[in-house]
């Protein structure tokens, strides 16, 4: 982007430059602890919100307007790619999404689309009316799911426990896994272009279930593709954060990928990981959401105790090691912003 952000806290910290304080922003920050979600949601079907550039606007826009954070993060769904190559896709209320055709054997797998960009021009259309009503104050964080993750919910067909099918076709039929990998990968190369394109400031490559693979099958299956992916991006000044359950484990690999950020879950002491990092690479997380839930006090001293292990660390960017669950409260969602933003080194 041409024009100079307000607050570029969120790119200082990704490029690993020293900021004053560490920006926050939070994953489901535009999200079902809100009430004002559902004012909207209660309108509309969950397709309909990330299909309605206007509306996936005004959803983008809640934590910006209520909480203040140091990033927006476009309002949309890891599996619109899926949806785009041929996933019948719904969201079902306490399901959550489905897919009624799942992907199990070469037929399904070939009848994957991956001319379908066009399909997403939604997500670039909404791009635009955010940056419009952000006017250069804060970033934009646009994001893909990663081919693993995505791959999952097409074989599953929707949410799993187990991934048992998923670990069956990725010991039993490689060849057909890697196949539909490789489809998802070309069109999430595509997908992550067309947001820098349409005015992202940076990307989050979100690899939600990789924490059901082996180190050897995250290498073959995911990781692969995620290199794949960092590396075809046009991201020249746009930061990429790299996010997966099991970062803990698997950052010295994720780091392969070149992104700028390793985004690391709660499992893991965030300096530690630092440090093992080559430099240059930022981290970012890591405070368990659950901390939410707890007193104010608490929210503080836990804040505090990660913000002094990370005193004198540069690229270092506040998140949660996940995102918000839906019952947390919004008030303690709030203090913790407000907590992050009173602190300086």
């Amino acid at each position: 982007m041409s024009t100079t952000l307000q607050n570029d806290l969120l790119i200082k910290a990704a490029f690993s430059q020293q900021t004053e304080r560490p920006p926050v922003w939070m994953m489901r920050q535009a999200g079902r602890f809100m009430k004002e979600y559902w004012d909207i949601k209660n309108k509309y079907s969950f397709l309909e919100m990330c299909k309605t550039p206007e509306i996936a606007a005004d959803v983008t826009m809640l934590p910006v307007d209520l909480l203040g954070i140091d990033a927006a993060i476009l309002f949309s769904d890891i599996l619109v790619t899926a949806e785009a190559m041929g996933g019948d896709l719904s969201f079902e209320q306490g399901v959550g999404p489905r897919f009624s055709n799942p992907v199990r054997s070469v037929k399904d797998a070939e009848a994957l689309s991956t001319n379908c960009l066009d399909k997403l021009q939604y997500v670039a259309d909404a791009i635009k009316v955010i940056q419009q009503r952000l006017d250069s104050r804060i970033p934009l964080i646009g994001f893909a799911g990663a081919p693993f993750t995505i791959l999952s919910y097409l074989v599953e067909g929707g949410s799993s426990k187990d991934f048992k099918l998923t670990k069956l076709m990725l010991n039993n039929q490689p060849e057909l896994a890697h196949m539909i990998l490789q489809k998802i990968a070309d069109v999430t190369v595509e997908y992550l272009n067309m947001q820098i394109a349409a005015g992202v400031n940076a990307i989050q490559l979100f690899d939600s279930w990789a924490l059901a693979l082996s180190w050897n099958d995250y290498r073959d299956f995911s990781h692969y593709y995620n290199k794949q992916i960092i590396a075809k991006l046009n991201r020249k000044d746009i930061p990429v954060i790299s996010f997966c359950k099991g970062s803990s484990v698997f950052a010295p690999m994720m780091v392969e990928a070149q992104p700028d950020v390793v985004s690391i879950d709660w499992n893991a002491d965030l300096k530690n990981i630092k440090q093992s990092l080559p430099q240059g690479i930022a981290v970012q997380g890591n405070l368990d959401p659950f901390v939410l839930y707890a007193d104010k006090p608490v929210i503080k001293k836990k804040i505090i105790e990660l913000f002094e292990r990370m005193r004198g660390e540069n690229g270092f960017i506040f998140n949660l090691g996940h995102g918000i669950m839906p019952d947390i409260p919004f008030d303690n969602v709030k203090y913790a912003i407000e907590v992050v933003k009173e602190f300086s080194y």
